[in-house]
């Protein structure tokens, strides 16, 4: 399908850095980032659908999958009416998902996978201590709690880390999220660089 999103997934557990990576590569040009995690956390609470998110949010839980992708792909749709996504010229960065082997299977028919940006961190220990000084910064008072944060990590493991099995090994990067910033991103940005490259070279008028 000629039609989907040239994409680069950001994958790796809750805290360990994604968000932080996505808001700085959608500072550069070509490239637009795709947060869940802030398209869900803008939802109005007192929809239906905000309702429903928030009670599996709450307890550390994943949204259902059919709720999950309609309304990202609502929230993808709108920014292309915007132009804030220009679909043929930029690289779609996604954070956030897919969280299962059921949601990389819908989002098949929207995303074209060049490269997944795996942020690796082998302290466990270490990144709950990450999470909860996020959340004291970013008022995120769920991440504070230690039973929802635990929980949070057991399902990453049990459903979220298995997806890595569905993509092909070629294109998955590893990355030691546990670096300092500018190695992380400099990390990040080596395993960008050719896919922007080669996306540019792809879309660029040829030559008369």
């Amino acid at each position: 399908m000629s039609d989907r999103y040239k994409t680069i997934l950001l994958f790796g557990p809750p805290g360990v850095g994604k968000g932080t990576q996505g808001k700085i590569i959608a500072n550069i040009p070509g490239f637009f980032h795709s947060s869940t995690g802030d398209i869900f956390r803008n939802l109005d609470a007192n929809s239906e659908v905000g309702r429903l998110f928030y009670k599996y949010s709450s307890r550390g839980e994943l949204v259902p999958d059919d709720v999950t992708i309609k309304i990202w792909a609502t929230n993808i749709y709108a920014n292309t009416i915007l132009g804030l996504f220009k679909e043929s010229q930029d690289i779609l960065v996604l954070d956030g998902m897919p969280r299962n082997r059921n949601q990389a299977n819908l989002l098949y028919r929207y995303i074209d996978v060049l490269c997944v940006l795996n942020l690796v961190c082998n302290d466990k220990e270490a990144l709950f201590t990450r999470m909860k000084k996020r959340a004291i910064k970013s008022s995120r008072i769920d991440d504070a709690k230690d039973d929802v944060i635990r929980r949070r990590f057991e399902v990453y493991q049990a459903e979220t880390q298995p997806v890595l099995e569905f993509y092909d090994p070629e294109l998955i990067r590893n990355i030691d999220a546990m670096n300092s910033p500018a190695q992380v991103l400099h990390d990040v940005l080596e395993a960008l660089v050719p896919m922007q490259n080669s996306h540019f070279n792809s879309e660029a008028p040829g030559e008369g």
